[in-house]
């Protein structure tokens, strides 16, 4: 044992974000650290970031890569906390120097999930009428939506889960199209209508896993957090993680993945698509699980010989125009 898990007189700093969600996620991490190490105790501390501050804005207009991670990643920094847990699909691919990411935890379901009005009850996302309004802050979503369902009407949705619940049931969509994995967490996992098949959309990088975060010279404290690290989960996103670097893509640009591994093999799709859903270059590779961040980069690789970097090119010059109209 490391000096860090040997002190009980040590007190470890979790940071996290206010959110309803990441603070089930934080404790979450907190117990399972808790029960292996009863001996230290452990504080979360909340911070405000700049993601949860912007609520009147689309995400895509924003166009900043760390909106939901900055002020964390300063606090550790600074020492004012220890590490911060994050869900992966917020943490941008390259770190500020000084940081690094620790583990990957257990994923849950990494799929979107529709969620519908009353009304639509009886049907699925195949089903739904021409000019159903769906609600969805992601690019991602949108674009490969647009691409499958052209005559759907597509509607911005901002705020936590709760507020976004409320405004589908107020009848402001018919159906929103949100993280299986939050609605999961946050025990709200009945509102699944139908979790969406990887043929309509691939999920989010990270989508469904939690990462944490720590200062990279802190070797005591990425000995602890080795604990709780899921191994298949690690390598799953290992790979979609290296494929979005690799494609210099933010949280906010359309590229979804799906992984699977069977044995010791790791295969992962990629797709890239412009967000009016009319150019979409998709592929896969397959290869060993301990080379995942390889994989990762020849699909992105394989993806830029098909037309990648042309779309992308032209998503960035469309955020960048739209980020300095409202700033």
């Amino acid at each position: 044992m490391t000096s860090v898990i040997s002190s009980p007189a040590r007190t470890i700093r979790i940071g996290s974000r206010k959110s309803q969600l990441a603070l089930v996620q934080t404790y979450w991490v907190r117990e399972q650290l808790q029960t292996r190490f009863p001996q230290i105790n452990f504080e979360v501390h909340t911070m405000s970031t700049q993601g949860d501050k912007i609520l009147d804005v689309a995400l895509a207009k924003i166009g900043d890569k760390g909106l939901f991670t900055k002020e964390l990643e300063l606090g550790m920094l600074n020492h004012d906390i220890d590490f911060a847990v994050h869900s992966l699909k917020d943490l941008p691919t390259n770190l500020p120097p000084g940081l690094t990411l620790a583990v990957i935890t257990e994923r849950e379901n990494p799929a979107d999930a529709l969620v519908v009005h009353e009304k639509y009850k009886d049907q699925q996302i195949e089903t739904l009428p021409a000019g159903a309004v769906i609600g969805t802050s992601s690019l991602r979503r949108l674009a490969q939506l647009r691409h499958k369902f052209p005559h759907f009407t597509f509607k911005d949705v901002r705020g936590n889960l709760n507020t976004r619940l409320a405004k589908l049931d107020a009848g402001e969509y018919d159906a929103l199209i949100l993280a299986a994995a939050g609605l999961q967490r946050l025990g709200m996992g009945d509102r699944i209508h139908q979790i969406i098949p990887p043929e309509i959309s691939l999920h989010a990088v990270g989508q469904g896993a939690l990462g944490i975060e720590c200062r990279a010279d802190d070797e005591e404290m990425i000995t602890m957090l080795k604990a709780i690290e899921h191994s298949e989960t690690r390598d799953r996103c290992l790979a979609e993680r290296a494929f979005l670097r690799v494609l210099e893509g933010g949280c906010q640009v359309p590229i979804g993945v799906n992984t699977e591994i069977n044995g010791d093999t790791l295969t992962l799709t990629g797709i890239v698509a412009s967000v009016d859903g009319q150019k979409l270059v998709k592929d896969s590779v397959t290869g060993a699980a301990e080379d995942a961040e390889k994989l990762g980069a020849d699909l992105a690789q394989l993806l830029r010989e098909q037309g990648a970097n042309e779309i992308l090119a032209e998503i960035f010059t469309e955020i960048q125009r739209v980020s300095s109209s409202i700033g």
